[in-house]
Formats: C-alpha cells, sequence, structure tokens
C-alpha cells in the first residue's frame, strides 16, 4: 500500500545554479549560501505540515532565476 507523500525537501540542480542567491533570500530557513551565492540546501525531510517552510520552499522555486530548484515530495520514516 503506497502512502501519500507526508515529507518534502528542497533539491538544486547544480548545472543550471548560477549562484544569485534568490533562494536564501525567499527560503532562509531551508538554504544557505556558500561565499560565491551558491546555494547549501538543508538535506533532512521536511514534514508537509510545516507550512510556513513548504510557501517558502515554494517561493524559492518560483522564484529562481534558472529554474533550479524543485520540492521533492517523499514519505518520512516510518
Amino acid at each position: 500500500m503506497n502512502r501519500k507523500p507526508d515529507h518534502f525537501v528542497l533539491r538544486v540542480d547544480p548545472i543550471l545554479c548560477d549562484g544569485f542567491g534568490h533562494c536564501h533570500e525567499l527560503a532562509p530557513e531551508l538554504v544557505q549560501v556558500d561565499e560565491w551565492g551558491y546555494p547549501i540546501i538543508h538535506e533532512e525531510l521536511t514534514s508537509m505540515t510545516e507550512l510556513t517552510l513548504l510557501k517558502s520552499a515554494r517561493l524559492a522555486v518560483r522564484g529562481c532565476p534558472r529554474q533550479a530548484l524543485r520540492i521533492e515530495r517523499t514519505n518520512g520514516p516510518a
């Protein structure tokens, strides 16, 4: 039986990313940037019930000028 995804993680495509840093501005709770502006994404799963973080992640995905971010939905630990 498949469960509906109840967690998410923000992912970045390093090939597409140009290090503008918009993702950090839009989702500072989820994204840090290195000294060149490239994102350092927190790898831990976040519950879909964390609506503030989910909203920030969605803003970061929409605000990325290179479309290098995506939200990956997954099932959390059983």
